[in-house]
């Protein structure tokens, strides 16, 4: 499996922790950037990993900033792209069953325990392909601009 990853300045430290654990999992890390913790534009990374999933380059994207919230705001902009910001694992598990989520927005905030447990349940989950899921899914693609 194919993740790609981006944060903002705020989670640039928890990225590279992150990148660490994942390719210890076996999955292939695809680092977005930024490398540095000089100020950036989230938007800018939010794309980067967006357009990664939309072309199928990844399967997967990871998003951090200081709360989670402008980078699914920024992510969701890009057409097929199902992203939402997750605090717990119930919420990693309830966007994959039922949404489909194919990008995970963290806050650079939480401790880093929890995010591993997040993203093991995030990306073991399986879309539940239940008739009314599908039916909103594709609502939700055929309105977006």
């Amino acid at each position: 499996m194919k993740i790609a990853i981006a944060s903002d300045h705020h989670g640039v430290e928890l990225k590279q922790k992150l990148t660490k654990y994942l390719e210890t999992m076996n999955y292939n890390v695809i680092d977005c950037g930024p490398n540095t913790s000089e100020i950036v534009d989230y938007p800018d990374y939010a794309f980067k990993v967006g357009n990664m999933i939309v072309t199928k380059v990844a399967d997967y994207g990871i998003l951090i900033c200081n709360t989670g919230i402008g980078m699914s705001i920024a992510a969701n902009k890009v057409r097929g792209v199902r992203c939402a910001r997750v605090v717990s694992k119930e919420d990693a598990k309830m966007t994959r069953r039922d949404n489909d989520a194919n990008v995970i927005a963290l806050s650079a905030h939480i401790d880093i325990e929890k995010i591993k447990e997040i993203l093991d349940i995030f990306f073991n989950t399986e879309f539940l392909k239940l008739d009314r899921y599908v039916r909103r899914i594709e609502e939700i693609n055929n309105d977006e601009c």
